[in-house]
């Protein structure tokens, strides 16, 4: 017979010492420092993360998504109420903390298409088309592409009830549809896979895993260079740090909005925790340093543990990277507005590289990042076409994505290189 655990004893160190969230709006003139669990998507140009003993304290430098200082009172609390002690995304009776999912993104009722497989022009377009003709409206999608793979999940509804697609036998025809345009051409060897589920997705998450599980990071076609030389390459490097028992991994690369996130994802789902970061900004570059070891306390040892943790860190930071033109559209959601758009994007010889579909009541905003069919910068007389051709039907919004210099990253200056050092506070304080 099992031993009897009470249930309330889980979680009675934090009932007696719930975690603390500060909210210090004065210290600094330019943005809000938030002492914290985790952050809530909010844009990070500093940050301080440490953890021993079970007990953490973590410091974010954050701005809303303009670039602004919180000053709304509103956001502010519920930036508190959402990370105090009674968030819903603290453990609750019977919850364990690898089952608990953060960050949920809500549609209502739909269902979840994840795709994995062969990316090639056209292939969104007709991928819309196939959830239209099956009688599916889309109401919400993410895209990325990353070594000529993509990864995709799609939130569908049933275009007549407007309720999940849940029948098992028209999941099994949109299964087989999807699954024949994601086949791959050529000399592609790996699989593709279409999974179905009724509920809600952590979806920037969920794209990790995916293009993780399908070893992205592993390509010997020289798209991995390619891309890399699109703007400045991530630097990754991983020390020892043997006499406290961490690996140390220092990463530099352009810097840009959810770099942290999608980071410290990457090396969840590799099964390592990290203990103790240092995050900071140096002009466009970010500089982050993290000591990392494996959720068995083992640190890594073999120069072939080390280089796979880099080879799949690059792909984390690449995977969001785009340059070139995004295309912003908003305007009334109809079923087949999606089909019709990508289509119009097709024929004019456009290639998503990466998507973001929403919709908002009866609105539908969209994002589409998009290249050329060699992969480079589309030319303004294409782009002024477009314009014209859907113009009259959706609003349009196209921002050329800002391109890194292809130089080398300076050097740390100013407060990440003597202001802060995790390397000295180890060397100070921990036994």
């Amino acid at each position: 017979m099992w031993p009897y655990f009470d249930p309330e004893y889980e979680n009675l160190n934090q009932r007696i010492n719930p975690p603390r969230v500060c909210i210090d709006d004065n210290s600094c003139p330019d943005c809000t420092l938030v002492k914290v669990l985790s952050d809530l998507d909010l844009t990070i140009s500093k940050a301080y993360i440490t953890s021993d003993g079970r007990w953490f304290m973590d410091v974010f430098h954050v701005t809303d998504q303009q670039g602004r200082k919180l000053k709304d009172r509103k956001t502010i609390e519920y930036i508190e109420k959402a990370l105090g002690p009674e968030s819903n995304i603290l453990p609750t009776k019977g919850d364990a903390w690898l089952d608990k999912m953060v960050g949920m993104h809500l549609v209502g009722d739909h269902t979840a298409i994840e795709l994995i497989g062969s990316d090639r022009p056209g292939l969104l377009s007709e991928i819309f088309a196939v959830l239209q003709n099956l009688r599916c409206n889309v109401i919400a999608a993410e895209m990325w592409t990353h070594n000529t793979r993509v990864a995709c999940v799609v939130y569908v509804n049933d275009s007549a009830t407007s309720g999940a697609v849940n029948d098992s036998n028209r999941l099994s025809m949109i299964e087989q549809r999807l699954r024949y345009l994601l086949r791959g051409h050529g000399n592609d060897r790996k699989e593709v896979c279409t999974s179905f589920s009724i509920g809600s997705t952590h979806v920037d998450r969920r794209l990790h895993q995916l293009m993780f599980a399908d070893r992205d990071y592993e390509d010997d076609s020289g798209e991995r260079e390619k891309n890399t030389t699109l703007s400045f390459k991530p630097v990754i490097t991983i020390e020892p740090c043997e006499d406290k028992g961490y690996s140390v991994v220092n990463v530099k690369c352009m810097d840009r909005p959810k770099l942290l996130f999608d980071i410290v994802c990457t090396l969840t789902d590799m099964q390592f925790a990290v203990f103790h970061a240092s995050v900071s900004s140096d002009g466009p570059y970010a500089l982050q340093e993290l000591y990392i070891r494996q959720v068995n306390g083992c640190t890594l040892d073999s120069k072939a543990e080390m280089e796979r943790v880099v080879k799949c860190l690059e792909a984390a930071i690449l995977r969001r990277v785009s340059e070139g033109f995004s295309l912003e559209l908003c305007g009334r959601d109809r079923v087949g507005l999606l089909s019709d758009i990508t289509r119009v994007l097709r024929e004019y010889g456009l290639s998503v590289t990466r998507a973001g579909v929403t919709t908002v009541g009866e609105q539908a905003m969209n994002v589409f990042y998009v290249s050329d069919a060699s992969g480079n910068t589309v030319d303004m007389k294409t782009i002024e076409n477009l314009r014209r051709e859907i113009g009259h039907t959706v609003m349009l919004n196209v921002r050329r994505v800002p391109s890194s210099p292809k130089v080398q990253a300076p050097e740390p200056s100013g407060w990440a290189k003597s202001n802060f050092s995790f390397g000295t506070l180890l060397e100070k304080f921990l036994p």
